[in-house]
């Protein structure tokens, strides 16, 4: 007589671990936003939905290595600095860095989000600062931007807006007015490089009164239009 079937629950299958899809982890001096200056560990995930006209990481759209969460916790920890920005290619569209995003602050970290605000940032870590960049007429991602965004922004986070030309200027101009920005958080207006001088942006931001923060990247300043800097 042949023995009995097994009653018993075949064993659940393990969920596989987190991980993200990283083209590069390294150390550099923060270029942009409130912690500029500040020695920070880059971790820049692959991918972005976007292609504005004036992105200098296209790189980061292809290729990149799949980590677990743990080999990029390790990494980061390695380079013994308190900073950590989480950057892209646009970093949301990886549904594993809102996970890498806790894990980091849970391990003491004071970490940044550089988002182009183009996917819903709600779910964020409360902890972490979310900097959002609107897209401009000139970006030519102008359509992608998720305005209710800024809605959810608190007072230690910061909008950013990268101006192309004198229209996009005005554009930004016209929408931080709107939406009384300024009253929200920190706006930051950045030259896009190569296109608009940064004294010219200096002396529209000075004519208009606009109280907005005039953003040079630093890490250009310092190495130039360097990758992994």
């Amino acid at each position: 007589m042949g023995a009995a079937p097994s009653s018993a629950a075949p064993p659940a299958e393990q969920a596989a671990p987190a991980r993200v899809k990283i083209t590069e982890i390294f150390l550099s001096i923060q270029g942009e936003a409130d912690s500029v200056g500040w020695p920070t560990v880059f971790v820049r995930l692959t991918g972005c939905p976007l292609r504005c006209q004036y992105c200098d990481t296209q790189y980061a759209f292809y290729g990149g290595e799949w980590l677990s969460l743990d080999d990029v916790l390790g990494k980061v920890a390695s380079f013994q600095t308190r900073h950590v920005c989480v950057t892209g290619g646009e970093p949301l569209a990886q549904k594993g860095c809102f996970d890498l995003l806790q894990r980091l602050c849970d391990a003491g970290h004071r970490v940044s989000l550089e988002t182009s605000g183009a996917i819903d940032v709600s779910k964020v870590d409360p902890r972490v600062v979310r900097v959002v960049d609107i897209k401009t007429p000139g970006s030519a991602e102008e359509a992608r931007n998720k305005l209710e965004n800024l809605d959810l922004l608190r007072a230690d986070e910061q909008i950013k807006f990268v101006i192309c030309s004198r229209a996009d200027f005005e554009w930004s101009r016209d929408l931080v007015r709107a939406r009384q920005l300024t009253d929200r958080c920190t706006v930051l207006f950045s030259p896009s490089y190569g296109q608009v001088e940064s004294r010219d942006l200096a002396q529209w931001i000075l004519d208009e009164r606009l109280p907005v923060r005039l953003q040079i990247q630093l890490h250009k300043v310092l190495w130039g239009d360097t990758p992994g800097r």
